[in-house]
């Protein structure tokens, strides 16, 4: 007797219709193909997956473009026009103290010297040089000897000279000699107001100065002559008359010796010459 699950199964087909055993087989190689074709797209599908994740995790990778930014149209607000009237400004004490007018100098408020240390040194450019001169003469530089300055003719006053040396803080000479003339110029640096204080310090030994022997004279001749201040001092010791001029500039003072008959003019044209080489020492003019 058949096994029923046999017999079932037989039952099952009996009405059947098999397909020829070459059209089996041409539908088992199709199918192979498309199983082969579906696994091949798979595995190029996995290849730009990890390819496009190596892209974007290298550092070096492009970022993608940044839309342009939008600036809003700023109208210019024109600046407030500096005003050129002075203006009063608290002072550390709180009274007002004058500020100066646009363009103008810290130096020149006032007419005084700058509040800055002042310098060791002086420039060769602030003496005469050569082309303030007539021709002939030589130049000598360095310290100049011998009694020509003011402050030896003082030794013939009886009573005692004040000083022209107060805040000295530095010197330079020159002297200028010529077949027929010798010109000897001293300049000096002063701190604070010192330089101030030795024209005035130059008037008194002149006007107070009392001469040892009847005769003999020192006299201011010319006042104003050049630069801030400028003296033309002149004497008459024992006959021999002798001739200084002093011209102050700033923080700085020259004084000349000059021929012994200068005279006024002469002078005049002289200072203006020294104060305008005093300029390339001092920030005053």
């Amino acid at each position: 007797m058949p096994d029923p699950i046999f017999s079932d199964l037989y039952q099952d087909t009996e009405d059947l219709i098999w397909a020829p055993t070459e059209q089996v087989r041409r539908r088992g190689r199709q199918r192979t193909r498309r199983t082969q074709l579906a696994a091949g797209l798979a595995a190029a599908v996995a290849v730009a997956v990890v390819a496009t994740g190596v892209v974007l995790a290298r550092p070096d990778a492009a970022p993608p473009p940044v839309p342009p930014a939008t600036v809003d149209p700023i109208t210019p607000t024109p600046a407030p026009t500096p005003s050129t009237t002075p203006s009063a400004e608290p002072s550390a004490s709180g009274a007002p103290t004058p500020s100066r007018t646009a363009g103008e100098p810290a130096a020149s408020i006032g007419g005084g010297p700058t509040s800055r240390t002042p310098s060791r040194t002086i420039p060769a450019a602030a003496t005469l040089q050569l082309a303030d001169l007539p021709t002939g003469f030589t130049m000598q530089t360095g310290k100049v000897g011998g009694d020509w300055s003011l402050e030896f003719m003082s030794s013939f006053c009886v009573n005692e000279s004040p000083t022209l040396s107060d805040g000295e803080v530095a010197t330079r000479s020159v002297a200028f000699d010529s077949p027929t003339d010798w010109i000897v110029q001293r300049v000096t640096r002063h701190s604070g107001t010192s330089a101030t204080t030795v024209m005035k310090n130059l008037r008194k030994l002149v006007t107070g100065c009392e001469m040892e022997q009847p005769g003999d004279s020192l006299s201011i001749m010319a006042e104003s002559l050049g630069g801030d201040d400028g003296v033309l001092v002149g004497s008459d010791v024992g006959g021999r008359p002798g001739r200084w001029l002093v011209v102050r500039q700033g923080d700085l003072v020259a004084q000349l010796r000059l021929d012994s008959q200068t005279t006024p003019t002469e002078a005049r044209r002289t200072a203006r010459s020294v104060a305008n080489r005093l300029c390339a020492g001092t920030d005053t003019c």
